[in-house]
């Protein structure tokens, strides 16, 4: 399946958002297929849990690649998304799927992008021990793309830190915005 990282993001994202309740994203030539709230579409959707390494790393960044499938971790204040302060949707880099509605994001002083809240099923969580200290890790629900850590340290009103990489991430404007 053709990717789109080639393609203008901000472009392929628009046509995303705006098909994503027809469940199919068409844009210069390649096709990408949504999944909607109420599955995916026609059969055709991709098989996230299926996707070799190789195809990982023809669909992502070299960066983006090692965030979201080797767990790594941005130099902190790196993200442009830290100063994203449009109302918006921010999906998932690697499959897509919304994960943070613009309404919970907050300004922690971290150096990552900092919400309080995920969009309901939009993400699954794990202990992580890699700084022996265990940790919350949370990843996306759909593609298992690492996204960050959740910390207890937060807003009201979950008082949760979800400390998110930029480059784990895409921004989508509300067009009404």
């Amino acid at each position: 399946m053709p990717t789109y990282k080639g393609q203008s993001r901000r472009a392929f994202l628009q046509v995303l958002v705006g098909g994503a309740a027809l469940g199919l994203a068409s844009v210069s030539g390649f096709r990408v297929l949504a999944e909607t709230s109420g599955g995916s579409s026609g059969g055709n959707s991709v098989d996230w849990a299926a996707l070799s390494e190789q195809e990982w790393r023809r669909r992502l960044t070299d960066e983006e690649f090692k965030i979201l499938r080797k767990a790594g971790t941005e130099r902190a204040f790196s993200s442009p998304l830290n100063d994203e302060t449009r109302k918006g949707t921010f999906i998932c880099a690697g499959c897509a799927l919304p994960l943070f509605s613009s309404e919970t994001k907050f300004k922690s002083g971290t150096g990552w992008p900092s919400f309080y809240e995920p969009l309901p099923d939009a993400v699954e969580t794990k202990l992580d021990f890699k700084l022996v200290i265990p940790r919350t890790e949370y990843h996306c629900r759909r593609c298992g793309g690492h996204q960050g850590h959740v910390f207890d340290d937060g807003p009201e009103p979950t008082g949760k830190r979800y400390c998110n990489n930029g480059l784990a991430l895409d921004f989508v404007p509300d067009e009404s915005a």
